[in-house]
């Protein structure tokens, strides 16, 4: 259980640190001092946001080209588009994607970390097995697919968390909570002990933005995110033009990348340690941005 006389007050030099400071990416310590960017790869064609689409090995290539080009440190490829509504393809279709994916990835940019972004035990357990992923990026924490606890225990791999009420197909039906912030720590609480009793050390807490969550909830969240390092895990935003920026604005995903820019600031400001993006560039710049703005002395 998280040791609640923690203090990750925020200074300026330090901004909010975790006590889990770095991740062991395939044998590679990364240092989470500096957030961290992960440039999404959907080799899918329902993604809700159009533009990340990129279902054909020419449309990977570009993808995995810009996103190094851009500065991400890590590639999200995930086949099984988790939008509100939608219904996920077969395990035989999303593995056949993921290694025509995977093995661009591989074969053009040996060097950067991948996560695969899957719910389903069985799928991370071959990928993990045949291309020695880095990450494991689930985004029920293992409710929709018991048997992913074991798996990621058994390779020793970073795992993201995300919380998710119900599924991707009902998640937005009428999402409620008594209070969203104290219910998602004592959801992750109980999950990371578990798996913290099986062995794996580098675990990742996503708070899910979107996922079985009113836009009400999403901004309670953002506000109260350094909440969550009480969990001693590096947290995951999640924001990259998501419904609570388009819908609470009247725009479409297309016209939200500004809206994106400004949420991933307030996320940084609030302790995130890695942002998950379309947008590379972007991200990147605003990590810069602040990493020189926390370091600066305070004046009174």
């Amino acid at each position: 259980m998280p040791n609640e006389s923690q203090n990750f007050a925020w200074t300026p030099d330090k901004g909010y640190s975790s006590p889990t400071s770095s991740l062991n990416l395939g044998g590679r310590i990364v240092s989470c001092q500096r957030p961290l960017v992960m440039g999404i790869l959907n080799v899918t064609d329902n993604s809700f946001y159009p533009g990340s689409r990129t279902p054909s090995p020419d449309a990977i290539r570009s993808r995995v080209e810009q996103i190094v080009a851009e500065g991400g440190d890590i590639v999200d490829v995930g086949a099984c588009s988790t939008r509100p509504g939608s219904t996920p393809p077969t395990v035989d279709q999303e593995l056949e994607r993921l290694r025509m994916a995977i093995s661009i990835v591989r074969e053009l940019k040996p060097d950067l970390p991948i996560s695969v972004d899957t719910y389903r035990a069985s799928v991370a357990d071959r990928l993990l097995e045949e291309f020695a992923v880095e990450m494991v990026n689930d985004v029920s924490a293992g409710e929709m697919d018991p048997e992913m606890f074991d798996v990621v225990a058994k390779w020793r791999v970073p795992y993201v968390l995300t919380h998710i009420q119900g599924t991707p197909l009902d998640m937005q039906t009428k999402p409620h909570y008594d209070d969203v912030v104290a219910e998602l720590i004592d959801f992750f609480s109980e999950r990371v002990e578990r798996l913290t009793a099986l062995g794996l050390c580098d675990l990742i807490v996503d708070p899910g933005f979107g996922f079985g969550k009113t836009i009400d909830h999403n901004y309670t969240l953002l506000k109260n995110l350094a909440a969550f390092r009480i969990l001693g895990c590096p947290i995951l935003a999640g924001l990259s033009r998501k419904s609570m920026l388009y819908r609470l604005l009247d725009i479409s995903p297309d016209e939200a990348l500004h809206a994106t820019q400004t949420v991933d600031t307030i996320a940084l400001l609030n302790g995130a340690d890695i942002l998950r993006v379309h947008d590379v560039l972007p991200a990147v710049q605003a990590v810069r941005i602040h990493e020189v703005y926390r370091r600066q002395a305070n004046f009174r």
